[in-house]
């Protein structure tokens, strides 16, 4: 078995047309579409962007335990897994946050790694004095506050490294770049380097491929062409990295950050396109799983709001684009719910090998052939943040008690936030907990979670509402009208304690939703994750 799984990040589901985005024109996504397995309602996990891999990885939720951290010494993870079967997995990525401390672990559970450098604040170009004047003249100073740190030291790292590419070919101020010039952006890169291992290593038999681009997460920086295209460049100075806050500014430069983003996803599609014409062109379809999908979405201005972690998990960040061709699959449309955790088994099975115990996900390998995995609910959320429970009509959004989050605590071996180790004062509180369900017998180290932290979760609980709301996605899909339905409510709270049950959370994670802990002697059971799956299928077809 070959699986090629394409990760990108902030890939909003609405962009595409293939989930009825006319927006902008998304030809490859659309042409994988027609041949793969569409799935409806799938919704991220745990947010955001390495947590969300922590659920990929191991098949189960990370906000429940901790925030932001590395790959756990107890964790599964599908790559090492593979790798333990024989499966050669590789994994080619410019997604800088792996090289930060708070990404460790992750790309090391391949057999091999390629990194790609120069995303967002990750140094292209080493400047100690970068030409500041030259920066304020062309970034816009809301979305790039060159003094205010220590996010003024990220946005100057990403500036000198926009202008440095730029410069190199005379390119500066967004002139039109040649063809060869492209060549320098990252996620050109990548898909070079993927096409490369696959010349290399097409016709071999029993590898995993993960191809993680980092676009179109913002800055929304695309090639001059496609800036064009999307109508971008109206603004006076540059505009793609907006704040996470509510929308402020003109029509004109919400339309500017939309077009940005725009042309980062076409320019998105037409990399992928490459990766499909190899497909075509060698073959590989007929022995080759595919698997398309992000992390979670962005908001562009929708409910007043930019970004995707400091307000509600709204349907645009939360519901996700996936979709996956497989070589003996039914092409259609899927639409049970499932959700980001789910990959880790499904790709386990797809390639024969049994799934660890302490997954609390489901196999997708079913839908695959258009039956039911069962799933019927599913919760997401932010460590100390606002959790949704769906079940895939309804989305409740459910608020903690307190807005300090008091009392929560980190659960890990590994003491790193996004970019540092924890505080001496965060290890003074270090406790050694007893091991939980997933820890493999290891205990654990409780460290109390303190705010701020630089962690969302806190930021968006300390803007609740006054009321959690309830929508019905299907009736009203941009969630602008909240239900007033106690019932559903409490039959979503109820389904959300059974979760956090399952994936034995800590006693105060329930106390923090104002749920109480069921009652052991009611049994809790874990989903199944047998059944006549591909894997089998394609044993029985060659045998």
């Amino acid at each position: 078995m070959r699986t090629i799984f394409v990760l990108f990040d902030s890939l909003n589901r609405s962009a595409l047309g293939a989930y009825g985005g006319t927006a902008l024109a998304t030809p490859n996504f659309d042409r994988f579409a027609k041949q793969a397995m569409v799935f409806d309602s799938h919704y991220v996990g745990s947010m955001p962007c390495i947590p969300a891999r922590r659920d990929m990885h191991t098949g189960r939720l990370n906000f429940l335990h901790r925030s932001w951290g590395p790959l756990e010494p107890f964790d599964n993870s599908f790559a090492r897994d593979l790798s333990a079967r024989g499966v050669y997995t590789h994994i080619v990525t410019d997604h800088l946050h792996y090289g930060e401390v708070g990404g460790t672990g992750y790309v090391n559970a391949f057999d091999s790694w390629q990194f790609i450098r120069g995303q967002e604040y990750d140094p292209h170009k080493v400047v100690v004095a970068p030409p500041l004047r030259e920066i304020q003249e062309r970034f816009d100073s809301r979305h790039y506050p060159l003094k205010d740190l220590p996010e003024g030291q990220n946005v100057t790292r990403y500036s000198v490294s926009e202008t440095e590419w730029r410069r190199s070919r005379g390119a500066i101020n967004y002139l039109t770049l040649e063809d060869e010039g492209e060549k320098a952006w990252p996620t050109v890169q990548c898909f070079d380097e993927a096409l490369a291992f696959l010349d290399t290593n097409g016709r071999a038999d029993d590898w995993f491929l993960q191809i993680e681009c980092f676009d179109p997460h913002e800055p929304f920086n695309a090639p001059e062409r496609f800036r064009q295209a999307a109508g971008a460049g109206r603004t006076n100075k540059v505009l793609d990295w907006p704040v996470y806050e509510e929308v402020t500014g003109s029509d004109a430069e919400i339309a500017e950050i939309r077009a940005n983003y725009a042309a980062l996803v076409a320019h998105c599609d037409e990399q992928f396109g490459r990766l499909l014409d190899w497909l075509d062109e060698t073959e590989g379809w007929d022995d080759t799983c595919v698997i398309v999908t992000t992390d979670h979405g962005f908001l562009l201005g929708e409910h007043a709001w930019w970004g995707k972690n400091k307000m509600p998990l709204y349907e645009e960040i939360s519901h996700i684009p996936l979709m996956i061709r497989h070589p003996d699959g039914k092409p259609g449309r899927y639409p049970g719910l499932t959700q980001t955790t789910d990959l880790m088994p499904t790709i386990l099975e797809l390639h024969g090998a049994p799934i660890p115990s302490e997954v609390r996900a489901h196999s997708l390998v079913p839908a695959l052939q258009g039956e039911d995995v069962g799933r019927e609910t599913a919760v997401l959320g932010m460590f100390a943040g606002p959790m949704c429970v769906t079940d895939g009509r309804f989305t409740y959004y459910l608020y903690p008690t307190d807005e300090t989050a008091c009392g929560l605590s980190h659960y890990t071996l590994a003491p790193h936030h996004i970019d540092r180790d924890f505080s001496l004062a965060e290890l003074g509180t270090a406790r050694l907990a007893p091991p939980m369900d997933f820890t493999k017998g290891s205990p654990v180290l409780r460290i109390d979670a303190m705010a701020p932290i630089g962690e969302a979760g806190f930021e968006a609980t300390a803007r609740r509402p006054a009321n959690s709301p309830l929508f019905d996605v299907i009736t009203d899909p941009r969630q602008e009208h909240p239900l007033d339905d106690p019932a559903t409510c409490r039959r979503l709270e109820v389904a959300a304690a059974r979760h956090l049950a399952e994936h034995d959370a800590p006693d105060e994670i329930f106390a923090h939703y104002g749920l109480s802990v069921p009652d052991p002697a009611a049994g809790t059971t874990h989903p199944g994750h047998g059944g006549s799956g591909l894997g089998q299928l394609k044993e029985e077809t060659t045998s």
